[in-house]
């Protein structure tokens, strides 16, 4: 447990004033010359969990703006006097995995005009359960009751992620197979789902289309066929990892003799799966990818594949219900 006493917001752009993150244009750009407005021992968190700062700055800010829409929170600023201090609690209303607790922070943060102070009470990837408090927040309370509704729809969202990914980790523990997340993720908000993804107990896939390549149908298609898509890719990129989709048993063979050594089996069944890692014997990673689903998933990952890919953990997740309770 931590606190973060007594920090004050002077120095961080107030929403309205045309200082929101990035290059300072709302646009969420992450501009090389701004430095971030999020307290140092903050961003510091944020960068040790593999988060950029000025991003998760620019995503909350954008939260933020959206939800205020120019104007301010009308029903706080007629119920609750300017200069009131309250506690919050952020409590987790079922039991989960949480994810982004820091993040719900840097949104309160963007929004404190006055004293702000955290009691961190448990870290992400912690397993939580029903009416646990997560974090304490104190500065005033209008800046609490502004900030609430961005910093929970982050933090219920990526706890979500975090919740569905650790039952899918726990039904693999002992396999040797990993879950891993797919690109099918929401615009804007991929650092922060596959964070999600990280402290449920997953592995990420690629980032982006561009630190690794993975041949699929459509790539076969345009190439010819599926060892001149992955000898393309190859020539083209020798250092790039590269991985290739195959959706039947007798293309595994031309794709090991081409030098492959990630394999994604696409919609295999388990006994299609034990038959490519029989045949593959280790020449390979395998992938087994393709409406997977969490009953299947022990299964699967007996049959001594290397990863389940699985896009509904960043698509398809529900939230974990938590809440934010100001103290009497």
């Amino acid at each position: 447990m931590s606190a973060h006493d007594g920090h004050t917001h002077e120095d961080l752009p107030l929403l309205g004033e045309g200082d929101g993150g990035g290059c300072g244009d709302g646009c969420a750009c992450g501009g090389e010359e701004y430095v971030t407005g999020l307290d140092p021992q903050l961003a510091a968190l944020l960068e040790e969990a593999g988060l950029d700062p000025i991003e998760v700055e620019d995503i909350a800010t954008l939260a933020l703006a959206e939800d205020l829409a120019g104007g301010e929170d009308v029903t706080s600023v007629a119920t609750v006097p300017e200069a009131a201090v309250a506690t919050a609690d952020f409590t987790a209303r079922e039991a989960g995995t949480v994810a982004g607790l820091r993040v719900a922070e840097a949104v309160v943060s963007l929004v404190a005009e006055e004293a702000f102070s955290v009691e961190r009470l448990v870290e992400d990837g912690d397993r939580v359960e029903a009416g646990q408090v997560l974090l304490s927040v104190t500065t005033r309370t209008r800046d609490l009751l502004t900030a609430e509704r961005s910093a929970l729809n982050l933090l219920c969202h990526l706890s979500g992620i975090a919740t569905a990914t650790r039952a899918w980790a726990d039904a693999l523990e002992g396999t040797g197979a990993v879950v891993r997340d797919t690109r099918k993720t929401t615009p804007g908000l991929r650092a922060l789902q596959k964070y999600a993804v990280r402290c449920g107990g997953g592995a990420n896939h690629r980032m982006g289309l561009s630190d690794a390549a993975l041949v699929k149908d459509n790539h076969v298609v345009a190439a010819g066929g599926v060892v001149e898509a992955f000898k393309a890719v190859r020539d083209a990129y020798p250092d790039l990892a590269v991985e290739v989709e195959v959706d039947r048993l007798d293309q595994i063979q031309p794709v090991l003799d081409a030098g492959a050594d990630l394999i994604l089996l696409d919609n295999f069944t388990v006994p299609e799966l034990r038959e490519a890692v029989a045949l593959v014997a280790g020449r390979a990673r395998l992938e087994s990818s393709g409406g997977l689903i969490l009953a299947d998933a022990r299964a699967v990952g007996e049959t001594g594949v290397d990863y389940l890919a699985v896009g509904a953990l960043t698509h398809s997740s529900p939230i974990l219900d938590i809440g934010l309770d100001l103290r009497g």
